[in-house]
Formats: C-alpha cells, sequence, structure tokens
C-alpha cells in the first residue's frame, strides 16, 4: 500500500490550494501538478490492486473539486466579489475536470470490498458515465471563460450549469449523499 500520508498531504494541499488568494496561472500550475499527483497515484494503486488507496486519491480530487467551487459561491455572494479568487478556483477546476475520466479504474467501484459512494452504473454505462463528465468538462469550460473574461455576472450564471453537471452525476453514479 503507498503511504497514506502522501495522499492526505495532497488532499491537504489541494483544499489550502483551494482556500488561498493566488494568481489563476499559478492556481492553473498548482492544479496541474496536484491533479497529476492524483492520476499518478491511481494509476500505481491500480496496478497493484490497492483499490483503497485509489479510492482515497480519487475522493481527495473531489473534495478539491468542491472546495474550488464552494471558493466561486462564497465570492459570488459577497457584495464585491474578488474576481481573481475566482478565476483561481475556476483554473483549478478546470485542471482537476480534465482527470476525472482518470480516476475510476476498472475494480475501484463497490465490488473492491473497499467502501467507496461510486455505483457500478460507473463501469457498466461507461458512455453514460462519459458524457457526465463531458457535461462537467463543458459547464467548467463555461465558467472558467466567464471568470477569465472578468465578467462576474457570467460567472453567476455560469454556476447554474455546473451545479447541474454536478447533480447529474451525483444523480446517476454516486450513493445518495
Amino acid at each position: 500500500m503507498k503511504n497514506l500520508m502522501m495522499i492526505l498531504g495532497l488532499g491537504g494541499a489541494l483544499m489550502l490550494s483551494a482556500c488561498g488568494s493566488e494568481d489563476p496561472a499559478d492556481a492553473a500550475e498548482d492544479a496541474a501538478e496536484q491533479t497529476a499527483e492524483i492520476n499518478e497515484e491511481i494509476s500505481e494503486e491500480a496496478a497493484e490492486s490497492d483499490f483503497a488507496d485509489v479510492i482515497e486519491a480519487r475522493q481527495e480530487g473531489y473534495k478539491a473539486i468542491g472546495a474550488s467551487f464552494k471558493t466561486i459561491r462564497d465570492e459570488l455572494g459577497e457584495g464585491d466579489p474578488d474576481i481573481t479568487e475566482i478565476q483561481a478556483a475556476t483554473a483549478r477546476l478546470t485542471e482537476l475536470s480534465s482527470a476525472v475520466g482518470n480516476w475510476f479504474p476498472e475494480g475501484s467501484g463497490p465490488s473492491s470490498g473497499v467502501e467507496t459512494e461510486a455505483l457500478p452504473a460507473i463501469w457498466e454505462q461507461p458512455a453514460e458515465f462519459e458524457a457526465a463528465i463531458t457535461q462537467l468538462q463543458t459547464a467548467v469550460a463555461d465558467i472558467d471563460g466567464a471568470a477569465q473574461s472578468g465578467d462576474v455576472a457570467a460567472v453567476g450564471g455560469a454556476v447554474r450549469g455546473l451545479g447541474a453537471a454536478c447533480k447529474n452525476c451525483h444523480d446517476s453514479f454516486r450513493l445518495d449523499d
């Protein structure tokens, strides 16, 4: 089993990066590095059939996605949203969402014997799951485009599409929260 502390440390780094003020380009670079680490961990553990660590890394990736989305919503709720914070969060979302399809290697579902909220439908209906990932990535591209343009109102409008993409996947491919 790979070092669980590395995974937890990575999750902490992802969460901290989601909270701090930073340049959107730096956020994208940090997210790219962190996403690469998640993908590498998942690939290594899947090759070793250590699905507990695969699932843990996947969960950390989703926590980072959730933290970025929360940053966006929190900023939009402020009287004077910080567009730089929003841009950094959408840059992280872009990087993380591009990797989601790699986070579900065969065998890392409930049949692994490890507790996971991922439903078997992910592996039983791969075309539908891929469509859900595409919907997420499209929604992320929309909100990132709005953020990078500096248009806070457009970001607010794009939040609904991102929320719908998340809900679509949760409704079809995740146990009830």
